[in-house]
């Protein structure tokens, strides 16, 4: 028996809001429509956005965009290798008028922070996002500040190759939900962005599209997509088949599950459905898992990527049969 969920209303206002975000961004970054729909997936899902790739394809600017095209509050951290965690989170000073510690807010307190080459800071400095990604709170002298919805975090990462750059630790990449590579745009794209950006950078001109209540009510409407048992099931499955496979030695956590079904619900919305169909999982799978893997020591000698593995998991998984509405 079909399950009837009444919040296309919704769904249409959220469409409309959604293109009208993604014109402004494409204003700015050519020929990325793909990797500007699934920012805009992370963002409705409630998450957080990895950006990795090398320097001078445009992996600040995308995020800048984002921030500009959102009239919410955004901060921009630049990581780099002195940098401390209460540069992040804040810090407790003392009031020598008062006579008592106050607290001094960090740039975490924004709507969207961008967090710049995150991976040239150290661990250390990198675990102070660990609280505020996952429980949208800061924790500073025993005290805990709790952070504005919506509450998103875009890092951008150079190759670990690079030099001068730590890896991101197991926990603090599980708490993103998405990685993307921006990659290199087409010819036709870097003519266009000669004649754009040539003169003076597009980003000046961005103007917002939307405001903080709208994205606010966007999340309220994905939250209410319909995931059906066999699409629940399928998601399960698709994870549990990272953890049983002889090219991994890490599979994906349970925290990796809610955030594939999350943001398949933001993927189905801003396609105009009220329910989770396979292909929204089959589609996500790869930037929602892959950075989450680490491959078996014969994988490795293979050079078979985490990518490679869980788009072959995703042909042999079965995919449901079942009505999904």
């Amino acid at each position: 028996m079909a399950v009837t969920h009444d919040v296309s209303p919704r769904l249409d206002d959220l469409v409309v809001t959604a293109q009208r975000i993604s014109q402004a961004i494409e204003s700015v970054i050519e020929g990325k429509s793909d990797v500007v729909r699934l920012t805009l997936t992370v963002l409705l899902a409630e998450g957080h956005l990895l950006i990795e790739d090398v320097p001078g394809v445009g992996k600040t600017m995308l995020a800048k965009a984002l921030a500009r095209a959102i009239d919410c509050p955004a901060r921009r951290i630049q990581f780099t290798p002195d940098l401390l965690p209460s540069d992040i989170t804040g810090v407790s000073a003392y009031n020598q008028q008062t006579r008592e510690f106050e607290f001094k807010p960090g740039p975490v307190f924004a709507n969207i922070v961008v967090g710049d080459e995150i991976n040239r800071a150290s661990p250390k400095t990198q675990s102070a996002l660990l609280e505020c990604m996952e429980e949208h709170q800061v924790t500073v002298d025993g005290a805990t500040y709790r952070l504005d919805s919506p509450f998103m975090v875009i890092a951008t990462q150079n190759p670990i190759e690079m030099e001068g750059t730590y890896p991101l630790p197991e926990a603090q990449r599980d708490r993103f939900t998405a990685r993307i590579a921006m990659g290199y745009p087409a010819p036709g794209a870097e003519m266009e962005m000669l004649d754009v950006h040539g003169a003076a950078s597009p980003l000046d001109k961005l103007e917002p599209v939307a405001g903080t209540a709208e994205v606010r009510a966007l999340i309220e409407a994905v939250r209410a997509v319909y995931v059906s048992q066999p699409i629940k099931k399928y998601a399960v499955d698709l994870v549990t088949a990272t953890r049983h496979s002889p090219d991994l030695r890490l599979g994906a956590s349970p925290r990796s599950t809610l955030q594939l079904v999350r943001a398949a619900r933001a993927h189905a919305a801003l396609g105009g459905r009220d329910y989770v169909i396979p292909d929204d999982l089959q589609e996500l799978c790869v930037p929602v898992l892959a950075h989450r893997l680490l491959p078996s020591v014969e994988a490795q000698s293979q050079r078979r990527m985490p990518e490679q593995v869980m788009a072959d998991l995703v042909h042999r998984v079965p995919v449901p049969e079942a009505q999904v509405r």
